[in-house]
């Protein structure tokens, strides 16, 4: 147990180092008193940045949120409903921000804006207008109207549209199912477009960061996961499936932690070390083994495909990849189920986590088998060899 906390400690610092090497995705939401841009952040980002986050006053009307451990830089507008100067004071210290931000360099620019209009109150005024053009110069504006109960297109939305305003779209969003009646519910829609829309604007370089800090589309963190995983291990293990001396072999387990670590950088999760050991002890069951490397090493291989038994043994570089593969998808199968917990507003129990990793490490590897030649599969360790022999 004491290795499986090793672990976790090396999976939760390198974790962090991932996160801290993402170029962060920086964003100005802005918008009137009441439009509705709390509500918007905290249903798009993780963490509940509104509540949660640290707040900065940047100038008399914008603050600058942010929060440890989540790559996302947030600039909010207030006093947009407040007097002509007002108004003017806050489009020429969005001017300044824009120009200083930019010559900061890619980390601090601003990537793009959400300005926010009450789908309700069917009004954009004059300044807005003249903001929003301003703006728009800068940087992308997506137009968020917030409030839409409906999701064919409003009066508002017809009429901003006809404005042939410099937007980058216009998207109609309701953040949460609205009840009309108490058997009569308006069903949330608009964020993913949102999303979407987003990474379609910022520059590639930002693109990672706000996946990792939305919490709206958990397919694409599944989809990103596995694309990566997929990439790594075939780098990180050489063109042609090169194989690993045995005395060599230990170099697996901090390539699979550098791999898991980078996977859950992707899904933006604050995981604890309770379920990461829950996780390890699921990989390695009751016999104490930790990660798949440790387990190679362990049982030491000897043979090479082709070349026959050889003295201190290597590892194939094919069954190095396939089964880490294998390891990869089980880790995001279990981070995809605990998001889906933390959305539901529970918590996914640490017994649960361990047979869930157990289960979805078997059913991989069953996958796994029609990769490897029987040759090897027939000295494989007979735990794992178990596994391979499971039907799906």
């Amino acid at each position: 147990m004491s290795g499986n906390k090793q672990l976790a400690n090396n999976l939760l610092d390198e974790t962090q180092s991932e996160v801290e090497r993402m170029q962060p995705v920086n964003i100005i939401v802005a918008g009137k008193t009441g439009s509705g841009k709390s509500t918007l952040i905290n249903a798009l980002f993780r963490e509940n940045l509104t509540e949660t986050g640290v707040g900065q006053p940047v100038t008399q009307h914008i603050q600058k949120i942010t929060k440890a451990g989540v790559p996302l830089t947030l600039y909010d507008t207030k006093g947009l409903e407040l007097s002509v100067e007002a108004q003017h004071e806050v489009l020429q210290s969005l001017a300044d921000l824009l120009k200083e931000a930019k010559a900061k360099g890619p980390h601090e620019e601003i990537d793009v804006v959400y300005y926010c209009i009450n789908n309700l109150a069917n009004r954009i005024e004059a300044f807005e207008v003249e903001l929003i053009e301003a703006l728009a110069k800068e940087v992308p504006v997506i137009l968020v109207l917030t409030q839409s109960l409906s999701q064919e297109p409003s009066e508002l939305e017809v009429y901003i549209r006809s404005l042939d305003l410099p937007l980058a779209e216009v998207v109609p969003v309701l953040t949460k199912d609205y009840a009309i009646q108490a058997e009569q519910i308006i069903e949330a829609h608009g964020l993913q477009s949102l999303v979407d829309l987003t990474l379609a604007v910022i520059p590639e370089s930002s693109q990672q960061a706000f996946v990792n800090a939305q919490r709206i589309d958990l397919n694409r963190k599944v989809q990103d996961a596995r694309r990566w995983a997929k990439r790594y291990i075939t780098t990180s293990f050489g063109v042609g499936f090169m194989p690993i001396p045995m005395s060599d072999a230990a170099i697996l387990v901090p390539m699979q932690i550098t791999m898991l670590a980078h996977i859950t950088s992707i899904f933006g999760l604050s995981l604890d070390k309770a379920q990461i050991v829950s996780m390890f002890a699921g990989i390695g069951g009751t016999g104490g083994v930790t990660l798949l490397g440790k387990t190679i090493v362990s049982s030491a291989f000897k043979w090479v495909p082709g070349l026959g038994t050889v003295t201190g043994g290597v590892i194939s570089g094919t069954t190095a990849i396939t089964l880490t593969i294998a390891l990869a998808y089980s880790y995001i199968e279990i981070l995809k189920q605990i998001t889906l917990a933390e959305s539901q507003g529970r918590d996914l129990p640490l017994k649960e986590i361990q047979r869930l990793m157990n289960q979805n490490l078997a059913e991989h590897l069953a996958n796994a088998q029609q990769f490897i030649p029987q040759e090897v599969k027939d000295q494989l360790p007979a735990w794992l060899k178990g596994f391979l022999d499971e039907e799906n």
